[in-house]
């Protein structure tokens, strides 16, 4: 076959000279080529409209539109098919790949056939449907130049990457597996490791095997390959060969990745070791591993110690690497990441964004790096509470992943699931819970039962059952994420402090308060182990023990803690951030308990202020402003101020909430209080009813919020 193809090749290259060596730089010609595609590959090409696209065979074409029209709409027959009209511009001073025309002797006389060789890459110009039918489209491309800046990038990256030094098949199987061809590229190292007759080859096999599973997210069978690799080489080089440290590395990532910190840790360290004693001081290598031992200090929560891991490897890359090399982008990436954990989000974006340049520059545009890097840049975002800069990074990222990734991949799950917190933030519930349970069901197919990953997801779904008002589904989720989470972290992980707050969250809301402080409390000890004392997720736990200390009454407590809550947020977050406006909120409501309306009144304003900046019109934060400061007016006497505020927040609640919302009854119930103070009995048992109805239905029976609702229609009914 192989001489066929060659032979083939070398007619078309006689051809073409013949047939175009007198051309000029103006002529130019058009094309044909009319075929079906699967709907997951047009999907693809759809994405990477602007980008490039090959053909990897025998491309045949036709000068007679109306032939390859006829070809694209014949696959109209297959639902699975969509039909393509490839429109193909031929600039015959810019082609490198060698073509003819073989109307004189193709079967096929009336097509006037033209026959391009291997491997020709177009340009996607434009995308465009036929008519009314959806499932037929027009796609035009221009033949790209060997000058083609970007596909020179691609061309240079890919000989860097794919092992110029081995021979022909194992090239290509890392080819493969650069571009996110798992299932070929572990096929073509399965035949070379039937065919290896020495110990050395079948290492460097496992090792690539093992690399393929790691990238699938099969870390299993990935760490059995890594240390049957390791195991041949440790017969054939010595204890300290810089050969080893890779293997000791990924058998230290894929630890990490599977959860276990101390047996990923003391791997990485092995690998740092070997490489510090054989190999210069600058060299590529040490970076490298460096930054995985970072990112082991990452994952646990120890960010004191991942920074300096993550700040040693960019110093060596600086001085090893080109300034555009894809390796700094990581480091720039990892640093950004903690600055992030640390609360420092400036530092954190500005690094996102250095890494996300470097990579614009010297990766093609569907790798997956740069979706990593769209997806830090994306929390970041999120977490300085801009929700449209975050969703549209995370898209970025997702939309790269499909691309690059097979469908049951850890990463999707990851980019699903901060979609879905953006939505959350957003408002919008339904599209979060269809994400985040997207994510859960990726990860129950790719990752052991307790690892970390699965209780994100927990946490995340448990954030939305909470935010639509289903509390018992809110609590079993949490539990579950903390469950694993006991199971899989140290004791002081930062994680596990977010789970206790979570689950002290719901208990508060279902009117538990002992065991709410309990959570908040085991919450806050941890925090204040293992992160920087003006971390916000100290602010948080300060926030959230101040709610609990005001629902029983103690509000001396609850000022002291909402205090503390502001001031930290005030040093660590920009001014219109909306946890700022928790705490003026929180703040406000201890002052206003404490009969202090005119401080309540400048606090809560204050809250509405930043909401009003931050958030969309429908969100139901500014439900809870307005209900808060109409319940300020209230206490003053000022009912038609109160009412106004009021009926605000039921109409945005009316708009954005399930019927059955608790939050609902509170806004009806509020109203309701008003009409009765204004004297209209009438009016106010209509809402407290509505309050009650809805009480009964999202909360426990005893719940003080459902007492207070029915002590009010009994109230307003000895009056009427």
């Amino acid at each position: 076959m192989g001489f066929f193809i060659g032979d083939l090749h070398r007619q078309i290259e006689q051809l073409h000279q013949q047939q175009y060596s007198g051309t000029t730089a103006e002529d130019t010609f058009t094309v044909y080529r009319g075929q079906g595609l699967s709907t997951e590959d047009f999907e693809k090409m759809i994405k990477t409209k602007g980008g490039l696209i090959s053909f990897n065979n025998f491309l045949s074409t036709s000068k007679d539109r109306d032939v390859s029209y006829v070809l694209a709409e014949s696959n109209l027959a297959n639902p699975d098919l969509i039909g393509v009209l490839f429109v193909m511009n031929v600039d015959l001073s810019q082609s490198t790949t060698p073509f003819a025309s073989i109307a004189g002797i193709s079967k096929f006389q009336g097509e006037e056939e033209v026959l391009f060789s291997m491997h020709s890459v177009f340009r996607i110009q434009d995308i465009k449907q036929m008519g009314e039918n959806n499932r037929l489209y027009e796609v035009n491309l221009t033949v790209t130049a060997d000058n083609d800046p970007e596909l020179n990038r691609l061309t240079d990256y890919i000989r860097q990457e794919s092992f110029p030094n081995k021979e022909g098949w194992y090239r290509l199987g890392s080819v493969l597996f650069r571009m996110g061809q798992f299932d070929k590229a572990e096929d073509i190292y399965q035949v070379l490791l039937d065919q290896a007759k020495d110990n050395k080859s079948k290492a460097s096999i496992y090792h690539q095997l093992g690399w393929i599973k790691d990238d699938q997210g099969k870390y299993e069978q990935a760490l059995i390959l890594y240390e049957k690799s390791l195991a041949i080489d440790r017969t054939t080089l010595s204890s300290n060969h810089p050969d080893l440290a890779p293997s000791y590395n990924n058998i230290g990532i894929v630890y990490s990745k599977m959860g276990n910190y101390p047996k990923a840790l003391s791997s990485n360290e092995k690998a740092l070791e070997i490489q510090q004693q054989s190999l210069p001081p600058n060299h590529p290598d040490l970076a490298s591993s460096y930054s995985i031992i970072g990112a082991v200090h990452f994952d646990t929560g120890n960010y004191p110690k991942a920074l300096p891991s993550y700040e040693k490897a960019l110093h060596i890359l600086q001085q090893s690497l080109p300034l555009n090399h894809p390796d700094l982008a990581q480091s720039y990436n990892s640093i950004g990441a903690v600055y992030s954990k640390m609360g420092n989000y400036p530092k954190g974006l500005s690094s996102h964004e250095k890494a996300l340049e470097i990579q614009q520059q010297s990766l093609p545009p569907n790798h997956p790096d740069l979706a990593q890097s769209y997806n830090n840049i994306g929390i970041v975002y999120e977490s300085m509470g801009n929700y449209p800069k975050a969703l549209s990074s995370h898209e970025k990222a997702l939309q790269i992943r499909h691309q690059s990734l097979p469908p049951n991949h850890p990463d999707l799950a990851t980019s699903y699931n901060n979609i879905g917190i953006v939505y959350s933030k957003m408002g919008n519930y339904p599209k979060a819970l269809s994400s985040n349970e997207k994510a859960l069901e990726i990860q129950q197919q790719s990752l052991p039962p307790n690892h970390p990953g699965l209780a994100s997801s927990y946490s995340i779904i448990g954030a939305v059952h909470f935010d639509t008002g289903n509390y018992p589904k809110a609590l079993s989720s949490n539990e579950k994420a903390l469950e694993i989470q006991q199971q899989s972290l140290p004791h002081n992980h930062p994680d596990l402090a977010s789970s206790y707050n979570n689950i002290g969250n719901v208990h508060t809301t279902m009117g538990n308060y002992p065991k709410a402080l309990s959570s908040h409390e085991k919450a806050l000890q941890i925090r204040q182990q293992s992160l920087p004392p003006n971390h916000p997720g100290l602010a948080e736990s300060y926030n959230n023990i101040g709610i609990v200390y005001e629902s029983m009454g103690n509000y001396p407590k609850a000022l002291s803690y909402h205090e503390k809550a502001l001031e930290i947020r005030q040093q660590s977050l920009p001014s219109n951030h909306l946890d700022l406006a928790a705490s003026y909120n929180g703040i406000g409501n201890v002052h206003g308990n404490m009969r202090n309306y005119s401080k309540a009144l400048v606090s809560h304003e204050k809250a509405l202020e930043i909401q009003q900046q931050s958030l969309p019109h429908n969100h139901h934060d500014l439900v809870t402003a307005y209900n808060t400061i109409g319940a300020v007016y209230e206490n003053m006497g000022d009912y038609s101020k109160a009412l106004l505020s009021y009926e605000k927040a039921l109409q945005i609640q009316q708009k954005s909430l399930p019927p059955n919302h608790p939050d609902l009854a509170t806004s009806y119930n509020n109203i309701g209080a008003v009409y009765e103070n204004m004297g209209d009995y009438s009016k106010a048992r209509i809402f407290y009813e509505h309050a009650i109805q809805i009480g009964k239905q999202a909360l426990p029976s005893n719940h003080p919020d459902l007492q207070d609702y029915m002590n009010s229609l009994e109230l307003v009914k000895n009056k009427l």
